[in-house]
Protein backbone atom coordinates (compact mmCIF):
# COMPACT_ATOMS: atom_id res chain seq x y z
CA UNK A 1 0.00 0.00 0.00
CA UNK A 2 1.29 3.63 -0.95
CA UNK A 3 1.80 6.00 2.22
CA UNK A 4 2.78 9.33 2.26
CA UNK A 5 5.13 10.21 5.01
CA UNK A 6 5.70 14.05 5.42
CA UNK A 7 8.69 15.08 7.52
CA UNK A 8 10.94 17.61 7.76
CA UNK A 9 13.76 15.89 10.16
CA UNK A 10 16.11 13.87 7.74
CA UNK A 11 17.24 11.30 10.52
CA UNK A 12 13.68 10.55 12.14
CA UNK A 13 12.54 10.34 8.07
CA UNK A 14 15.04 8.07 7.25
CA UNK A 15 14.03 5.90 9.86
CA UNK A 16 9.96 5.68 9.44
CA UNK A 17 10.57 4.93 5.37
CA UNK A 18 12.60 2.56 6.24
CA UNK A 19 10.76 0.68 8.91
CA UNK A 20 7.53 1.45 7.12
CA UNK A 21 8.94 -0.07 4.11
CA UNK A 22 9.18 -3.41 5.79
CA UNK A 23 5.74 -3.43 7.09
CA UNK A 24 4.99 -3.19 3.02
CA UNK A 25 3.87 0.39 2.82
CA UNK A 26 5.42 1.62 -0.26
CA UNK A 27 6.67 4.94 1.14
CA UNK A 28 6.99 8.44 -0.58
CA UNK A 29 8.81 10.92 1.57
CA UNK A 30 8.46 15.24 1.29
CA UNK A 31 9.87 17.39 4.13
CA UNK A 32 7.65 20.22 3.78
CA UNK A 33 4.06 20.83 3.50
CA UNK A 34 3.36 22.32 0.49
CA UNK A 35 5.07 19.48 -1.31
CA UNK A 36 2.89 17.56 0.19
CA UNK A 37 0.15 19.15 -0.92
CA UNK A 38 1.83 18.95 -4.38
CA UNK A 39 2.37 15.46 -4.50
CA UNK A 40 -1.51 14.74 -3.41
CA UNK A 41 -2.86 16.57 -5.98
CA UNK A 42 -0.70 13.77 -8.13
CA UNK A 43 -1.22 10.62 -6.80
CA UNK A 44 -3.78 8.47 -4.51
CA UNK A 45 -2.15 7.01 -1.02
CA UNK A 46 -3.71 4.59 1.64
CA UNK A 47 -2.68 7.05 4.09
CA UNK A 48 -0.50 9.70 5.58
CA UNK A 49 2.13 10.39 8.17
CA UNK A 50 2.18 13.71 9.09
CA UNK A 51 4.07 15.97 11.27
CA UNK A 52 3.29 19.32 12.49
CA UNK A 53 6.19 21.12 12.75
CA UNK A 54 7.15 21.78 8.93
CA UNK A 55 8.57 24.49 6.96
CA UNK A 56 6.70 26.73 4.21
CA UNK A 57 3.32 25.27 5.35
CA UNK A 58 2.42 24.00 8.57
CA UNK A 59 0.67 19.83 9.13
CA UNK A 60 -2.26 21.76 10.47
CA UNK A 61 -2.45 24.09 7.17
CA UNK A 62 -1.81 20.82 5.02
CA UNK A 63 -4.56 19.31 6.66
CA UNK A 64 -7.08 21.69 6.29
CA UNK A 65 -6.22 22.02 3.12
CA UNK A 66 -6.40 18.80 2.08
CA UNK A 67 -10.19 18.57 4.48
CA UNK A 68 -11.37 21.61 2.55
CA UNK A 69 -10.96 20.26 -0.74
CA UNK A 70 -13.01 17.17 0.29
CA UNK A 71 -10.58 14.53 0.40
CA UNK A 72 -11.03 11.90 3.12
CA UNK A 73 -7.15 10.33 2.91
CA UNK A 74 -6.98 8.73 6.39
CA UNK A 75 -4.08 11.16 8.14
CA UNK A 76 -1.89 10.27 11.66
CA UNK A 77 -0.09 13.08 12.80
CA UNK A 78 2.54 12.17 14.26
CA UNK A 79 4.69 14.80 16.08
CA UNK A 80 6.65 15.38 18.88
CA UNK A 81 3.92 17.91 20.84
CA UNK A 82 2.65 15.89 23.52
CA UNK A 83 -0.24 18.60 24.66
CA UNK A 84 -3.63 18.00 24.84
CA UNK A 85 -5.00 21.14 23.35
CA UNK A 86 -2.39 20.03 20.62
CA UNK A 87 -4.06 16.28 20.19
CA UNK A 88 -7.81 18.42 20.09
CA UNK A 89 -6.63 20.97 17.29
CA UNK A 90 -4.73 18.44 15.41
CA UNK A 91 -8.33 16.12 15.72
CA UNK A 92 -10.27 18.98 15.07
CA UNK A 93 -8.31 20.15 11.81
CA UNK A 94 -8.91 17.00 10.07
CA UNK A 95 -6.79 14.25 11.61
CA UNK A 96 -8.02 10.49 12.06
CA UNK A 97 -5.41 9.42 14.23
CA UNK A 98 -2.85 11.35 16.45
CA UNK A 99 1.07 10.02 18.04
CA UNK A 100 3.85 11.79 19.88
CA UNK A 101 7.20 10.74 18.69
CA UNK A 102 8.16 8.52 21.26
CA UNK A 103 5.94 6.42 20.24
CA UNK A 104 6.78 2.45 19.70
CA UNK A 105 6.91 1.83 15.54
CA UNK A 106 5.04 -1.42 16.28
CA UNK A 107 2.02 0.84 17.44
CA UNK A 108 2.40 3.41 14.68
CA UNK A 109 2.36 0.45 11.99
CA UNK A 110 -0.83 -0.94 14.16
CA UNK A 111 -3.12 1.99 13.93
CA UNK A 112 -2.16 2.69 10.15
CA UNK A 113 -3.28 -0.56 9.51
CA UNK A 114 -6.56 0.31 11.37
CA UNK A 115 -7.17 3.62 9.81
CA UNK A 116 -6.66 2.11 6.22
CA UNK A 117 -8.96 -0.75 7.43
CA UNK A 118 -11.53 1.72 8.62
CA UNK A 119 -11.07 3.54 5.96
CA UNK A 120 -12.08 0.47 2.97
CA UNK A 121 -8.99 1.33 1.45
CA UNK A 122 -6.84 -1.70 2.12
CA UNK A 123 -10.04 -4.11 2.53
CA UNK A 124 -11.67 -6.21 0.05
CA UNK A 125 -10.91 -8.80 -2.76
CA UNK A 126 -9.02 -8.73 -5.94
CA UNK A 127 -10.00 -11.06 -8.66
CA UNK A 128 -8.81 -12.49 -12.28
CA UNK A 129 -10.48 -15.41 -13.15
CA UNK A 130 -9.45 -18.16 -10.22
CA UNK A 131 -6.74 -15.67 -8.91
CA UNK A 132 -7.70 -13.88 -5.96
CA UNK A 133 -6.22 -11.47 -3.85
CA UNK A 134 -7.16 -10.68 -0.31
CA UNK A 135 -6.09 -7.36 0.48
CA UNK A 136 -7.09 -7.61 4.34
CA UNK A 137 -5.77 -10.75 4.91
CA UNK A 138 -2.77 -10.41 2.35
CA UNK A 139 -2.80 -13.40 0.78
CA UNK A 140 -2.77 -14.70 -2.73
CA UNK A 141 -4.88 -18.18 -4.32
CA UNK A 142 -5.30 -19.37 -7.13
CA UNK A 143 -8.01 -22.55 -7.50
CA UNK A 144 -8.54 -22.22 -3.74
CA UNK A 145 -5.24 -22.95 -3.32
CA UNK A 146 -3.07 -20.38 -1.43
CA UNK A 147 0.40 -19.35 -3.54
CA UNK A 148 3.21 -18.03 -1.43
CA UNK A 149 4.81 -14.43 -2.79
CA UNK A 150 6.77 -12.06 -1.92
CA UNK A 151 5.72 -8.37 -0.12
CA UNK A 152 7.12 -7.24 -3.13
CA UNK A 153 5.11 -9.92 -5.38
CA UNK A 154 1.84 -8.89 -3.56
CA UNK A 155 2.26 -5.19 -4.09
CA UNK A 156 3.13 -5.73 -7.82
CA UNK A 157 0.02 -7.90 -8.40
CA UNK A 158 -2.56 -5.87 -6.57
CA UNK A 159 -1.30 -2.35 -8.99
CA UNK A 160 -1.88 -4.69 -11.94
CA UNK A 161 -4.99 -5.96 -10.69
CA UNK A 162 -6.54 -2.68 -9.70
CA UNK A 163 -5.91 -1.33 -13.14
CA UNK A 164 -6.86 -3.90 -14.82
CA UNK A 165 -6.75 -3.11 -18.73
CA UNK A 166 -4.41 -0.41 -18.12
CA UNK A 167 -0.82 -0.85 -19.36
CA UNK A 168 2.08 -0.38 -16.30
CA UNK A 169 5.97 0.75 -17.64
CA UNK A 170 8.31 -0.13 -15.05
CA UNK A 171 8.69 3.23 -13.37
CA UNK A 172 5.15 2.93 -12.38
CA UNK A 173 5.36 -0.43 -11.16
CA UNK A 174 8.79 0.76 -9.07
CA UNK A 175 6.56 3.72 -7.86
CA UNK A 176 3.88 1.36 -6.17
CA UNK A 177 6.49 -0.59 -4.68
CA UNK A 178 8.81 1.89 -3.52
CA UNK A 179 7.67 5.68 -3.28
CA UNK A 180 9.31 8.20 -5.11
CA UNK A 181 12.87 9.76 -4.70
CA UNK A 182 14.04 5.39 -3.97
CA UNK A 183 17.08 4.39 -5.43
CA UNK A 184 15.91 0.87 -7.42
CA UNK A 185 17.80 -1.89 -8.92
CA UNK A 186 17.40 -1.65 -12.74
CA UNK A 187 15.64 -5.33 -12.69
CA UNK A 188 13.79 -5.19 -9.45
CA UNK A 189 10.47 -5.55 -11.29
CA UNK A 190 11.35 -7.88 -13.90
CA UNK A 191 12.51 -10.20 -11.06
CA UNK A 192 9.64 -9.96 -9.36
CA UNK A 193 7.67 -10.45 -12.78
CA UNK A 194 9.16 -13.56 -13.54
CA UNK A 195 8.87 -15.18 -9.95
CA UNK A 196 5.41 -14.61 -10.52
CA UNK A 197 4.42 -15.51 -13.90
CA UNK A 198 6.57 -18.95 -12.44
CA UNK A 199 3.97 -18.86 -9.67
CA UNK A 200 0.60 -18.38 -11.23
CA UNK A 201 1.35 -19.33 -15.21
CA UNK A 202 2.85 -17.40 -17.52
CA UNK A 203 -0.27 -16.22 -19.36
CA UNK A 204 -1.38 -14.64 -16.29
CA UNK A 205 0.92 -11.25 -16.46
CA UNK A 206 0.90 -9.94 -20.15
CA UNK A 207 4.25 -8.17 -21.21
CA UNK A 208 3.53 -5.19 -23.56
CA UNK A 209 6.44 -4.59 -25.88
CA UNK A 210 8.19 -1.29 -25.54
CA UNK A 211 5.91 -0.28 -22.69
CA UNK A 212 5.12 -2.49 -19.79
CA UNK A 213 3.11 -5.04 -18.52
CA UNK A 214 -0.43 -5.37 -17.80
CA UNK A 215 -3.56 -8.27 -16.93
CA UNK A 216 -6.79 -8.12 -19.00
CA UNK A 217 -10.08 -6.78 -17.55
CA UNK A 218 -12.30 -9.95 -16.52
CA UNK A 219 -14.66 -10.13 -19.51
Amino acid sequence: MKLLLVEDDPLLGDGLRAALGKASFAVTWVRNGKAALDVLAADEFAAMVLDIGLPEMSGLEVLRELRAGGNPLPVLVLTARDATRDKVISLDSGADDYLVKTADMEELIARLRALIRRSGRGSGTLSFGSLKLDLAGHTVSMNGQMIAVSNREFMILRTLLEGAGRVFTRAQLEESLYGWGHNVDSNAVEVHIHNLRHKLGAETIRTVRGVGYTIAKST
